[in-house]
């Protein structure tokens, strides 16, 4: 309470300081123009100079609000029109995210009216057109996008690709990709697009063509490379295989077709047992044989090793006598010894292609080496014995199977 009354007594103290100093010195002011003649003292001059600028300052901001106010009510102000586009955009980004195809195509077209660099906005409106259904307008989306930002063609192409793919327009989509490819041989995503989209439709020699911008891209570590060039070049030596073509036929697209790979793939050994396959599908043995023999010569693979021993060469005796001796390499390798039966069937030693049956089954229980040896049992006349042995190639087959729902056991009849 003291300071407000010492505040209050110091102005007062002042004003009166004040009053007494225009008292003494009241100044004079003439201001005459023409027939116009105003004369005052100072202080009244001044007074009224501060009141009209106050009322200036007063009118001035008046104005200023009236005008931000109409622009508020005015619809069709620039404010409104931005804010409207804005809102436009937010609605229509999350209709898109949520499945609201059609608000996602009204709200994102409206957005895009207002700007420079429409690009994204058109996109989620074609994305939402085709999912209505609207095909043609999708594609009239996408030629606006060109239209507005020439400089995003591979980002609408791959778009106008995908649209494709929806439509189940795997050719389209192959034709869009293709052109991109030509424009920009080195784009990653139109890379990766295309060596995805021709995988789906097995074309491939085209993408045995794509596979050195494949690995120039960078884009794929070295597992996933190898596992694309398997493919092609697996598929593509079934491919060369044509059922329609005569057996000889078919055998010389293949024998060309394995001359297509490199020396490093030709000892690949997924591609040397997908071109054993074909030859021995085409009844090739003796070429299937001399293929394997000479593979097998540095790496005792399994999958050649099995496969051999489902071939036949014209000298039995020799191709029987060339596995036995792989065995000083790997004598416990069930594999083998269950190739080596099944020659020795081949050369109709019976007791010895069941020792071998035998000696597999000792190092691994495999399905098929209980069922060879069953059979052979079955023949033999060791029927109990070779009822076990296919009992139990039907558990082993079993315990291969996917895990599947089944109906509850038949009850038996009385």
């Amino acid at each position: 309470m003291k300071r407000t009354y010492l505040i209050l007594l110091a102005v007062v103290a002042c004003a009166a300081a004040l009053g007494m100093f225009i008292a003494e010195h009241t100044g004079y002011v003439l201001i005459s123009w023409k027939s116009f003649r105003y004369e005052s003292s100072l202080w009244m001059f001044l007074a009224v100079l501060a009141t009209v600028l106050a009322l200036l300052y007063g009118l001035r901001t008046l104005i200023k609000m009236t005008l931000v106010s109409t622009g508020l009510i005015n619809p069709w102000s620039n404010r409104n029109q931005s804010r409207r586009l804005r809102l436009a955009a937010e609605q229509g980004i999350l209709d898109l995210a949520q499945g609201n195809w059609k608000d996602a195509l009204r709200h994102l077209r409206r957005a895009s009216e207002g700007e420079a660099k429409p690009l994204v906005y058109l996109l989620g409106a074609a994305n939402a057109a085709e999912k209505l259904g609207y095909s043609d307008e999708a594609d009239a989306l996408l030629e606006q996008a060109l239209i507005k930002q020439p400089s995003a063609e591979v980002a609408i192409a791959l778009a106008h690709a995908d649209l494709q793919l929806q439509r189940a327009d795997d050719s389209g989509a192959l034709e869009t990709l293709q052109a991109m490819h030509e424009l920009h041989p080195q784009h990653p995503e139109v890379l990766l697009r295309l060596q995805a989209l021709l995988r789906q439709r097995q074309d491939w020699s085209a993408l045995i063509g794509l596979l050195p911008a494949l690995r120039k891209c960078k884009r794929l570590n070295s597992a996933q490379l190898q596992k694309i060039e398997y493919q092609a070049w697996s598929g593509r030596l079934a491919a060369a295989c044509n059922l329609q073509q005569s057996p000889a036929q078919a055998l010389k697209s293949l024998d060309t077709a394995w001359q297509g790979l490199s020396g490093t793939l030709k000892s690949d050994h997924n591609l040397v047992a997908a071109y054993a396959k074909e030859l021995l599908r085409l009844n090739a043995h003796e070429q299937a044989e001399s293929l394997l023999r000479h593979a097998l010569k540095n790496d005792l693979h399994d999958g050649l090793l099995d496969l051999y021993g489902q071939t036949q060469a014209k000298d039995l005796t020799r191709q029987l006598q060339a596995a036995e001796g792989w065995l000083k390499q790997a004598p416990h390798n069930a594999v083998l010894l269950r190739a080596l039966g099944r020659l020795s069937l081949r050369n109709q030693l019976w007791g010895k292609a069941r020792d071998y049956f035998e000696s597999s089954l000792r190092e691994h229980r495999q399905a098929h080496t209980c069922a060879e040896l069953a059979r052979l049992l079955s023949h033999l006349g060791d029927t109990q014995r070779s009822n076990q042995l296919f009992a139990e190639s039907f558990q082993l087959l079993e315990q291969s199977l996917p895990v599947l729902p089944l109906p509850a056991p038949a009850k038996k009849q009385s």
